[in-house]
């Protein structure tokens, strides 16, 4: 029987290093970096506890030759780390807001964007994702009902947290995810009401527009006409009832694009989303209406109208300060009703063959409370993963405008007292005069005319603190001194301020 011919890498054992190393066509690491030197008793550098400093000193000079080569790996490996942790960096950012995009086509400017054509404005394009183009382009006439939904949305957050440290600014404005700062990047409670009430205005206005007849692809809906009734009942379903199913599915299929549920910021993401539209649902209201002689109830014809939007609000300032902090379940499950609020299909929707039935799944997760000791979020429940930031002071890096130059109420021990909102700084008071309407006289018809009249009013206004003072004292003495001629003098003045600065 023939011997069996032995491997490649065991004929290789048997050059010499040097035929070895040109048979490879590399240079090998010294061995006591790459930790593989033997050492006696059949261990290795690697394995024994620490290596002498002078053996691999001794290892490089003998090996000089072949230095620069290792330094070029060296150098490529050290390359390659920084590149593949710069691109997971990118790609944790870029997907960290893109379901939030969206949000700035409320800043896109005039209605003129907004006009139906086969050539989307530039700035709105920019703030749309692919799928959502697509949505805009098939149903004519929801470009203009979300950009309305999307400030409506802004002006109720900033109605709610007018009195709080956070008021919902949007000063800070950068285009896309950055409408609201970059506070928005922090799953906090401030994000948790963002994403809740941007997503119950979308719902709040497509179906509001659909029975006013702005949208081409819905209507009113009529669902409720063709059901059979399920007792006696003195009136009869009539009218034009706001389409809410359309509207909860349009939602779902716009504002959630980008919310994949992969990690547990986009299953809080897709949470607080569907406890937006949650809340529109269930504040639906049936009207009626009376038809007859003389008044008379002879006909009496019902419909369901969609809420005022400042219930909603109301609806999620108190879930915002309930909001549970969560974390992931190990079990996904299926949440309890996240389709039954549009279990009565609307009789238009949103492209039944796209109607994301497919990817329902990133849905059927479940939230289970950061303390064991609290119950599991409900469906209308806000949730966030990290506690909010004090909101006290100015941090450029999350768009936190601070507190200083707001004005506080001195009688009130809430949120919007003094006490709470100056974090301890303290504030100033001072009178003004101000100009109110008053007098008013109602002329036949119809006027209503006013006078003018001067009033004093006091406010406070709470102050920066002393080293935020400080700085723009040396702010102003640093232009001072880049203007004069005694430039030592000026220095000299700076550098006391920093020492009282560090004082």
């Amino acid at each position: 029987m023939l011997a069996s011919r032995p491997k490649s890498s065991e004929r290789m054992a048997n050059y010499p290093l040097e035929e070895r190393t040109t048979r490879l066509g590399i240079y090998d690491f010294p061995r006591s970096i790459t930790g593989t030197a033997p050492l006696a008793g059949g261990q290795t550098r690697a394995d024994a506890a620490g290596f002498s400093l002078g053996a691999t000193i001794a290892d490089i000079t003998a090996n000089r030759d072949r230095w620069p080569t290792m330094r070029l790996w060296l150098l490529l490996g050290a390359l390659g780390f920084a590149t593949n942790a710069a691109l997971a960096e990118i790609t944790r950012n870029k997907n960290r807001g893109r379901g939030s995009m969206w949000w700035g086509i409320a800043k896109a400017g005039e209605p003129n964007n907004f006009l139906p054509s086969l050539h989307m404005d530039p700035t709105v394009y920019a703030t749309l994702r692919r799928k959502q183009r697509r949505l805009v382009r098939e149903n004519p006439g929801v470009l203009m009902a979300v950009a309305r939904g999307a400030n409506q949305a802004i002006g109720e957050c900033q109605h709610q947290f007018r009195n709080r440290r956070w008021n919902c600014s949007t000063k800070n404005f950068l285009r896309g995810k950055n409408l609201f700062g970059k506070i928005v990047d922090r799953g906090c409670r401030e994000t948790a009401f963002i994403y809740a009430i941007m997503s119950a205005a979308v719902t709040h206005s497509i179906a509001r527009a659909c029975s006013e007849g702005s949208i081409q692809s819905c209507s009113c809906d009529y669902t409720h006409q063709s059901r059979a009734p399920s007792a006696v009942r003195d009136w009869e379903w009539g009218g034009c009832s706001d389409n809410i199913g359309y509207g909860i599915k349009f939602s779902r299929e716009f504002v959630d694009t980008g919310e994949r549920g992969r990690n547990l910021r986009e299953k809080m993401n897709l949470h607080n989303n569907e406890a937006g539209r949650a809340h529109v649902f269930s504040e639906m209201r049936q009207e009626c209406k009376c038809h007859g002689m003389s008044g008379s109830c002879a006909v009496k014809t019902c419909w369901m109208r969609l809420p005022n939007f400042r219930v909603v609000g109301d609806n999620l300032k108190d879930r915002f300060d309930g909001a549970s902090r969560v974390m992931v379940s190990n079990s996904d499950r299926v949440r309890g009703n996240s389709n039954a609020i549009v279990s009565n299909s609307a009789s238009n929707s949103v492209h039944g063959h796209r109607d994301g039935l497919g990817r329902r799944h990133r849905y059927n997760f479940q939230l289970k409370p950061y303390n064991p000791e609290h119950k599991p979020p409900e469906p209308e429940d806000l949730v966030y993963l990290d506690p909010s930031p004090p909101f006290c002071e100015k941090n450029p890096k999350l768009g936190i405008l601070g507190t200083h130059g707001r004005q506080c109420n001195d009688t009130s021990i809430g949120v919007d007292g003094c006490d709470l909102m100056c974090c301890g700084r303290g504030y100033k008071t001072q009178e003004v005069t101000v100009m109110e309407r008053c007098a008013c006289i109602f002329h036949w018809c119809c006027e209503v005319k006013c006078q003018h009249c001067w009033r004093k009013k006091t406010i406070h206004t709470l102050t920066p603190n002393a080293r935020d003072r400080s700085r723009a004292i040396r702010l102003i003495e640093d232009i001072k001194c880049r203007r004069s001629r005694l430039r030592f003098v000026c220095k000299y003045r700076i550098k006391r301020l920093d020492d009282k600065d560090d004082e």
